[in-house]
């Protein structure tokens, strides 16, 4: 029987070298606030360069790959850099100094990019890869330096602390566990806490100074105590040479920290940091894409993932820790072990996750705040805490493969995270850019299952056995076993087959799912399972959207569109034969590809019109890139509570925006009334009333409950003229109509004059670097659900229509000095049938009647009626032909 040799002496060699218990326990405090203040720096990094870059999976992909280059390049050479120190503690601490120094050189290197940003631009105009060269330096130039010294840290501190390659696993894995929690906790702090109470600016500054305080403590520790020089040749001084041959070399068996920790190639071991790190990161942004799918996708449930996955992490590297300390296994077959119970973790977790969400049902719907949270985190816990803790064991075990080489801790720390780094980084951008488009979210996580069986018959046959081989055949049938599985009855778009639901198309691209469902005769476009982005059932409110502002618009010759959508409300601006030029950009590129393969008969000729641009990028970058000026910029309906949303209705983007117009253009944002209180509305509104002289509400439609409002800014302060109503309505129609039809048509629309009334004087004004939408739209949605507030929609929106108008009747709103009182009574009709479809919609047809007769008794006879009041409905032409072929896609 092979028995480890004694080990005792090796244990004691190393206890005198070892800190004091209570220095150790204070390092890992330290480390633990550094592995905090990293994620505070990453997310917000992350979330800063979004905003510069445009908010796409390429940028989002090229900051974090950028990142994690540092990381790695850190980690490689401070590793080496430190294996000849003799004061690791001290280099740690001037390592956080020089995070700190470099992070608060962020702002001046992003300040200078904004102010050469257009110049930039001009420079390199349209030409794709130009673009994305000049982004990837500017983001080098910000994120490397600190990321190269953060990679610097694992490696150095781990010099410090393991004064023995006995030592070198459980101490290392410690030391990956603490930090890996820390960034855990700071990734709850940069998603819950930081923004609203520091806002983004305030966030970073006490990361950095939670740098500085790190570095200086690290540095005090080192005088203080002083740091005894490795005294173990074989492990500090051996030379870069002696490495890599006592890498090759067997050792006497004295020599050796257990002969069963020898088995492993060098080459083994570096290939399975490797595959881990690629398909950890893989399967993160599998899983963060499977997690997009279920819950509202507010900044929160982001955070909330992220903690989970890090927590998993940091609980795998304790895992690792009691594993390393284990003796009745030989280290090579219990790597072995750990690598297939990988494979089958990340094999079940589609079935797992599927049936967690009963079918990709939308998490925690009726919940309120903390009990959406809970079911979040209760999800996350239950699909991906215990298969990222297996997964996250995997690198921190490693280190027990390598305790037997001859070379300082630091050294071999730092190539092992360097190399799983690298691997993290090549995982991320195949899954999010390879393998989701191709295979799909389901298939990618079984075909990364397979590389887990695929390196344990690598590892069996690198010492070949006739019992090895047998092993290895098994392992290569189970990788190409569940290569070959099929993910049955799996889907990754919930349809409702009681509302006659199916599915017409779907792409599982780099930004978002989004499918195509048609619902009777209906077609609507959904992105991430639950959000839909508008189809045929609302063809007059989506067109009403372009109409109802064109038609107060003295020159509309030149049209920017933010978000497309299904392109049918910036296809109806093609109808207005003065518009000449139309620019749209739309996010997520596979929404364009599905709109015009989908809905381009209800468009317009948005997708063959000579004078219409439509980009697949960000709307808002779109925007600041160019020196481009229009009459109209359109901004889509968003849904307020979703990461990323909040940067529409920032102070920023709005005085960006402003600078884009033409002399009397005006920038529309529309909004949804039944996705906001009073709170999230007054906001916006205010927010637009600092940057725009004058801010005015339009309803964007005449139905009883659930309404969409456009707030309309513009410079000067200038009445509207009555005349453009007649010459714009007439641009739709060619009927003999009298002017009174077209006035009335546009005036019925109007609410009420923002600016005139202060109403929003006092509601808060939301930044970039405080955003409040962002943050306090998720709580009021959640508030909603509970009965503790209410949206603007039925009785709320009256409210708020009957304060407008009180506040600022139409005989005293400035913005209409120049009507008449005919023409105000159209203005005060819009307001009576507003109420009439209200009251008669939530069963009260007594009381409505008063307000329908008052509407008839102010409309001019061609544009009375009952229903079908839709401006885009009475004047736009009809277009309700079916999809060639949409029933034999179906």
């Amino acid at each position: 029987m092979v028995t480890a040799p004694d080990t005792r002496a090796s244990d004691a060699d190393t206890v005198a070298d070892l800190p004091d218990r209570g220095h150790t326990v204070g390092l890992l405090g330290l480390f633990l606030v550094s592995g905090a203040a990293a994620l505070i720096y990453q997310v917000l990094w992350v979330r800063e360069l979004g905003l510069l870059f445009g908010s796409t999976a390429q940028a989002a992909a090229m900051a974090i790959a950028i990142f994690f280059a540092g990381l790695a390049s850190g980690g490689w050479f401070w590793g080496r850099r430190v294996a000849s120190s003799a004061r690791p503690l001290r280099w740690f601490g001037l390592l956080e100094l020089g995070i700190a120094a470099t992070a608060l050189g962020y702002f001046l290197l992003v300040d200078a990019y904004v102010a050469a940003y257009h110049a930039l631009f001009q420079l390199v105009g349209d030409r794709t890869a130009l673009d994305t060269v000049m982004k990837a330096l500017v983001a080098a130039t910000v994120l490397l330096p600190p990321a190269w010294l953060m990679g610097g840290t694992l490696p150095v501190l781990g010099q410090h602390l393991v004064r023995g390659r006995q030592r070198l696993a459980t101490t290392g894995s410690v030391l990956y566990a603490v930090n890996t929690f820390g960034s855990a906790l700071g990734a709850l702090a940069a998603g819950f806490v930081l923004p609203l109470v520091l806002g983004f600016r305030g966030a970073y500054l006490l990361a950095v100074l939670l740098d500085v305080v790190v570095g200086v403590a690290a540095v005090f520790l080192a005088r203080r105590q002083g740091e005894p020089v490795a005294t173990r040749r074989d492990v500090a001084d051996a030379t870069p040479a002696e490495h890599e041959v006592a890498e090759v070399t067997p050792r006497p068996a004295a020599a050796q920290t257990g002969a069963r920790d020898l088995r492993l190639p060098p080459w083994l071991i570096w290939a399975a940091a490797f595959v881990s790190g690629f398909t950890t990161l893989a399967v993160e942004v599998i899983w963060t894409r499977l997690f997009s799918q279920v819950p509202h996708n507010s900044a929160y449930t982001y955070a909330l993932v992220l903690a989970t996955f890090l927590l998993a992490l940091s609980l795998g590297a304790a895992i690792a820790n009691l594993l390393a300390r284990s003796r009745r296994m030989p280290s090579e077959l219990l790597l072995g072990v750990l690598l297939l119970a990988c494979a089958a973790m990340t094999a079940i977790s589609p079935w797992l996750f599927s049936a967690r969400t009963d079918g990709l049902r939308l998490v925690g719907a009726d919940a309120d705040w903390l009990g959406y949270v809970m079911a979040v985190g209760g999800l996350a816990a239950v699909a991906m805490l215990l298969p990222g803790v297996v997964l996250g064991a995997t690198l921190p075990y490693l280190l027990r493969t390598l305790q037997a080489r001859v070379a300082a801790p630091g050294d071999t720390i730092g190539r092992l995270v360097a190399t799983n780094t690298v691997g993290g980084i090549l995982g991320a951008l195949a899954a999010g850019f390879v393998l989701l488009p191709v295979l799909g979210a389901w298939r990618s996580l079984l075909v990364l299952a397979a590389l887990y069986p695929a390196l344990v018959a690598l590892l069996a046959v690198s010492r070949p056995s006739a019992a090895r081989l047998g092993a290895a055949l098994a392992a290569t049938l189970g990788a190409v076993g569940l290569l070959l599985v099929s993910p049955e009855g799996l889907s990754i778009v919930r349809l409702a087959p009681d509302r006659d639901e199916s599915l017409v198309e779907v792409r599982e691209g780099s930004q978002a799912t989004v499918a195509v469902v048609s619902r009777g005769d209906d077609l609507a476009l959904r992105v991430n399972n639950h959000y839909t982005l508008g189809g045929t059932r609302g063809l007059d409110a989506e067109r009403d959207q372009t109409v109802v502002p064109m038609l107060s618009q003295s020159d509309n010759s030149e049209v920017f569109y933010l978000g497309m959508g299904t392109g049918i409300t910036a296809g109806a601006s093609l109808a207005f034969p003065s518009v000449e030029r139309v620019e749209v950009c739309e996010l997520v590129d596979d929404v364009v590809g599905l709109a015009s393969d989908h809905f381009r008969p209800w468009s317009g000729g948005l997708f063959d019109d000579d004078r219409v641009t439509i980009r697949a990028e960000d709307g808002r970058t779109c925007l600041a890139r160019d020196d481009a000026t229009y009459d109209l910029i359109v901004s889509d309906l968003f849904t307020p509570w979703k990461a990323g949303t909040g940067n529409l209705y920032t102070r920023d983007h709005y005085a960006t925006a402003r600078e884009r117009l033409e002399p009397g253009g005006r920038y529309v944002q529309w909004l949804p009334l039944y996705q906001l209180s009073e709170n999230e509305l007054g906001i916006v509104a205010n927010t637009m009333d600092e940057v725009f002289d004058q801010v005015t509400l339009w309803r964007g439609d005449l139905f009883a409950e659930r309404s969409i409002v456009a707030l309309v800014g513009e410079d000067g302060g200038r009445p509207l003229d009555p005349d453009v109503l007649t010459t714009r309505g007439r641009e739709l129609v060619d009927e003999d109509l009298p002017d009174g039809f077209f006035e009335a048509m546009a005036l019925r629309m109007y609410v009420g004059n923002v600016t005139a009334s202060g109403r929003f004087a006092d509601a808060p004004i939301n930044t970039d670097t405080l955003p409040h939408v962002e943050y306090e739209a998720p709580r009021t949605q959640r508030a909603v659900r509970a009965g503790d507030a209410t949206f603007l929609t039925g009785s709320a929106r009256e409210s708020l229509y009957e304060d407008l108008a009180a506040d600022v009747p139409p005989e005293r709103d400035p913005y209409l000095a120049e009507l008449d009182a005919r023409q105000h009574g159209y203005v005060h009709a819009g307001r009576s049938y507003s109420v009439f479809r209200f009251l008669d919609g939530t069963g009260h047809p007594e009381d409505a009647e008063p307000w329908l007769d008052e509407f008839l008794r102010r409309s001019p006879p061609d544009a009375r009626g009952r229903e079908d009041l839709s401006p885009a409905r009475r004047m736009l032409p009809r277009l309700d032909a079916p999809v060639p072929g949409a029933a034999a896609s179906r």
